[in-house]
């Protein structure tokens, strides 16, 4: 999932119903297909690779994520349809091998999408369907917040991968049709998230985002460095209870001509 640390599966789980959300809408998006091969691309922890593969009826879904803690957790889930390898999914490629390629929220830890998802597309046999979800809420104040205190406290923070990597969702369209996508879908959607709390706010980037800061810093900077977070983001925020949490994400689909070039 990460391309800059490794994650903790706990933390990442705390707010599991909201993260499965997306997941699930992405899904909803692919056409049936008889016993698909599928790979999952940032499968994290392998359960909802599981669960895919049961909901797609595959004959096999491997899943692919370059952190230890998640492929570890994977294992928990392997069976004779469903395995996992670790990886970087910025630079698979499996040409002509999948029936359906799915990543849901990883895409973005990655640069260089047009040529990261010419590599998915070649991994597609005739006919084959890609499925993408990515985060595009860098303007929240919990995103712009986390950048400003990096500043401050390193020399030369990683950047928001979601701001530095994600297109508008126009430029994933454009860049579907000229791969050869004869049909796609691309769509922004505001999903509506109740957390008890704007603590809580920060008990979710804790699992997301601001893991890009806990290697540069150590273990225990990092701490330190969560807790000034959390002292500033209610500041602007204020303590509200619930808090209303809109997140932005784009959800992008398409199918290949099923006839072979």
């Amino acid at each position: 999932m990460s391309e800059s640390g490794d994650w903790d599966p706990g933390q990442y789980n705390k707010f599991a119903a909201e993260r499965e959300q997306p997941f699930w809408d992405l899904a909803r998006l692919l056409q049936p297909v008889d016993s698909p091969t599928v790979a999952d691309l940032g499968c994290g922890d392998g359960r909802l690779t599981d669960a895919l593969n049961d909901r797609l009826d595959a004959a096999s879904t491997v899943g692919v994520d370059s952190s230890p803690a998640m492929i570890a957790a994977a294992a928990d889930h392997r069976s004779d349809r469903v395995y996992s390898q670790s990886g970087d999914i910025g630079e698979w490629e499996r040409v002509d091998s999948f029936d359906i390629v799915f990543a849901n929220a990883s895409l973005q830890w990655v640069p260089d999408h047009p040529g990261v998802l010419a590599r998915w597309a070649n991994s597609l046999r005739p006919g084959g369907q890609l499925a993408v979800q990515v985060p595009t809420n860098a303007d929240h104040p919990a995103h712009r917040l986390a950048g400003e205190l990096a500043a401050e406290w390193m020399e030369h923070p990683p950047p928001d991968p979601v701001e530095a990597n994600v297109l508008a969702p126009e430029g994933y369209a454009a860049l579907l049709d000229e791969l050869g996508f004869d049909e796609q879908l691309v769509r922004l959607q505001v999903y509506a998230h109740h957390l008890s709390s704007t603590s809580q706010l920060v008990e979710w980037v804790k699992g997301s985002t601001l893991t890009r800061f806990k290697q540069p810093l150590g273990e225990e900077e990092w701490l330190r460095f969560v807790d000034a977070y959390r002292r500033r983001l209610l500041e602007v925020l204020g303590e509200r209870s619930p808090y209303f949490y809109p997140f932005k994400r784009i959800l992008l689909w398409g199918r290949r001509s099923s006839t072979a070039e």
